[in-house]
């Protein structure tokens, strides 16, 4: 072999030493590797700028939590405004149409009622069964009744008569088509004055209190319209030690 006139006589050609290149098309596993460079640098793989870090998508979901946090926060404010809405309107509808409590302002139905006490009254009993004799009742203020100041809008008392029916008192007690009727609701000799001998029209009814010496009643104003009365009292319900019911 002839050597190169070039090269100094007796060289022979250098070789890389330690150097160690892959032949073309050979997968190189250095290049996945993570290593040093003689800078000191690490070595990154060809294929780490399209890998995705550990964590990068963890900013996807919290980006689209909040949104659902806000309908989350929506829905909960229309339950709650749903629930108080359907409650008011059914408290309206109960107490116009079912049920309503009233405070008792006087003395004139003691000592059943007294001064402070809250009655509950049931507007529907009228609707299924007539007035009966003895029921304590609330009616709306018989126009031109002179029972109090005009605040006072409602009365409470006990029916004693009854439409067609003729009423008289005579000696302290009261006598409904010329006999007495027994009052189990009133105290030991009471006394009732002040019924003149009537007969009740038709649809009207004649009402007292319990404290026939203090109410004003159907012995001034005269019997009352059915139309006038709002409902039953069916419960004492304050104070709770005087509780009670009436069926």
């Amino acid at each position: 072999m002839t050597s190169d006139p070039r090269e100094p006589a007796g060289s022979w050609p250098q070789a890389d030493v330690g150097r160690y290149t892959p032949p073309v098309g050979e997968d190189s596993v250095t290049s996945s590797s993570v290593g040093a460079d003689a800078a000191g640098s690490p070595v990154v793989g060809p294929d780490s700028a399209a890998s995705p870090l550990v964590g990068a998508d963890s900013a996807v979901p919290a980006k689209g939590a909040r949104p659902a946090r806000r309908r989350r926060r929506r829905a909960w404010i229309f339950e709650w405004a749903a629930v108080i809405l359907i409650a008011l309107v059914v408290a309206v509808v109960v107490r116009t149409f079912v049920l309503q409590t009233f405070y008792i302002p006087s003395g004139s139905m003691e000592p059943t009622l007294d001064i402070g006490d809250r009655i509950l009254v049931d507007k529907l009993s009228y609707d299924f069964h007539p007035v009966h004799q003895g029921d304590i009742i609330v009616f709306r203020r018989p126009p031109g009744a002179d029972v109090g100041p005009p605040t006072i809008k409602d009365l409470v008392k006990r029916v004693i008569g009854l439409p067609g029916q003729t009423i008289s008192s005579h000696g302290g007690q009261v006598y409904i088509n010329g006999k007495l009727l027994p009052e189990p609701w009133l105290p030991p000799n009471t006394v009732t004055t002040g019924i003149r001998t009537q007969k009740i029209p038709p649809g009207e009814y004649f009402v007292m209190g319990d404290n026939r010496t203090d109410s004003l009643d159907s012995r001034y104003f005269g019997p009352i319209p059915g139309s006038l009365i709002v409902g039953r009292v069916v419960a004492r319900i304050w104070p709770l030690s005087r509780f009670k019911l009436w069926f």
